[in-house]
């Protein structure tokens, strides 16, 4: 009997553990959930969002044979159907998951990914994010999506616009002394996209998709224009972080730099466009100041790092950018006036002129760089313009006008409006002797050029030049 007693006793102490081994079981998994999944598709990456209802921790890593992504987060369960998720175009494959804890979600991959992940905390659109990002490795299979076909130089007296996939055919009509003359290259930057919406308007309207549609009216203006082409920064709905975009314009030579937004204010009674430049003091006023700390926090958004420049000297670093910003400021500010007169011509202007502040994006050193704010997004009677396909064309066109009137006056040397411009003029260049103290940024400076045009124009491949040595100074 008494033995009966103490198996029964044992039987109830095991079942009873294995109740509450169950139920903490049951609450961890029932702790957090993973309540939708969202993709955005760019050319050289792939990011998933992954909408939870709190707080996280997670690992990721990667498998092959077959090539896998696995991410395991702990303390949720799922609560989306991921076969739902849209991934064609996408390097994935399919995306499956399996009960356990924690949640392993596997993504099937087309080709080898470079994983990496972060979290995100709530902001005024989203709550608790994963954040998943594959960047793609074999860089060839990455279709031009955001380089069209590269047009033919057609001079101004015939109105076709040929597309063609020789790049070399294009810029070297009339060239001297054998010199391939190139169009003018305009980077076009939509801002926010993918997983920023930006700012959004009384009725719903989202900044990210009106400066998108703007953009692509400005490209095909461009694209038209004997001697410019566009260069854009995203071409669809993904987010490109605030230094990717300078990065991106960049490694397409860009000569100028035109970030396209549409604003918001507290008070909704704001109204007006306007032209921003970078200010070297910071903020010309209140709300300038505002908005740079609006756009900027977009990285928070995007989940993007500071900038290394850890191999570069302090000092130096800040004296080259100095030297370099000051002569493309200059330019900024001229464009940004054309433009601006434009604008006012059929908008309200915020201000009566370009005004300035520190915008992360505006700052790149050596490509004159402009912020255009299309109106009031927050603003109910602005909101109503910016959803009009024939305001947006009309904006697009201001922009242009201005872009074009500032490079038929001050064309890059070696381009087909340069040519068109001075003829023979672009083989007689100023030279300058290298004395004692100087070097090439020093001089660059002086003459206000872009030290990577003087180097390459003097075949320069490093940052030693000699005493006696004779440079040829670009002329533009």
């Amino acid at each position: 009997m008494i033995a009966l007693i103490k198996f029964y006793s044992k039987s109830c102490l095991h079942l009873s553990v294995c109740c509450l081994v169950l139920l903490f079981s049951q609450s961890v998994q029932a702790k957090e959930q993973v309540n939708n999944v969202r993709i955005w598709l760019a050319p050289e990456s792939t990011r998933l969002v992954f909408d939870l209802s709190g707080p996280v921790q997670h690992k990721i890593f990667s498998l092959k044979n077959p090539d896998r992504i696995v991410v395991d987060i702990q303390g949720v369960s799922l609560k989306t159907d991921l076969n739902k998720l849209n991934l064609a175009s996408s390097p994935i494959k399919k995306l499956r998951a399996g009960n356990s804890q924690p949640l392993r979600i596997v993504f099937d991959l087309d080709e080898p990914l470079k994983p990496s992940s972060f979290s995100l905390a709530p902001n005024n659109d989203y709550g608790h994010r994963l954040v998943v990002d594959l960047a793609r490795i074999n860089l060839a299979k990455v279709t031009q999506i955001q380089q069209p076909a590269v047009k033919v130089a057609t001079p101004p007296s015939s109105p076709a616009v040929v597309d063609s996939a020789e790049a070399s055919a294009n810029r070297v009509a009339n060239a001297p002394q054998g010199k391939k003359l190139r169009d003018i290259v305009i980077a076009l930057d939509a801002g926010h996209g993918g997983e920023d919406p930006g700012a959004i308007g009384p009725s719903g309207l989202r900044e990210k998709v009106v400066v998108l549609a703007i953009a692509k009216e400005l490209e095909k203006l461009i694209d038209a224009e004997y001697g410019f082409i566009s260069r854009m920064i995203r071409r669809s709905d993904y987010y490109v972080g605030l230094r990717g975009r300078t990065s991106i314009a960049r490694k397409k030579n860009a000569d100028l730099f035109v970030s396209i937004h549409a604003d918001a204010f507290r008070n909704t009674r704001a109204r007006g466009a306007s032209v921003w430049v970078l200010s070297n003091r910071g903020a010309s006023s209140e709300v300038g100041r505002w908005l740079a700390q609006k756009e900027n926090s977009s990285d928070l958004i995007g989940g993007v790092g500071n900038l290394s420049l850890d191999n570069k000297d302090k000092v130096l670093k800040g004296v080259l950018l100095d030297m370099s910003m000051t002569a493309s400021r200059k330019d900024s500010r001229e464009v940004a006036a054309k433009i601006h007169n434009n604008i006012d011509k059929f908008a309200k202007m915020h201000k009566s002129g370009v005004e300035s502040a520190g915008f992360l994006v505006l700052k790149s050193p050596d490509i004159p760089s402009i912020l255009v704010e299309t109106g009031f997004i927050s603003n109910p009677g602005e909101e109503k313009s910016l959803k009009s396909t024939a305001y947006r064309k009309q904006m697009a066109r201001a922009i242009f006008a201005g872009i074009k009137e500032h490079f038929l006056h001050k064309p890059p040397v070696y381009t087909a409006i340069y040519q068109q411009k001075h003829g023979d003029a672009l083989v007689k260049r100023q030279r300058y002797k290298v004395v004692s103290g100087d070097s090439l940024s020093g001089i660059a400076f002086r003459y206000g050029v872009k030290l990577a045009s003087l180097k390459l124009l003097n075949k320069i491949k490093g940052d030693k030049i000699r005493i006696g040595q004779s440079l040829q100074i670009p002329t533009s």
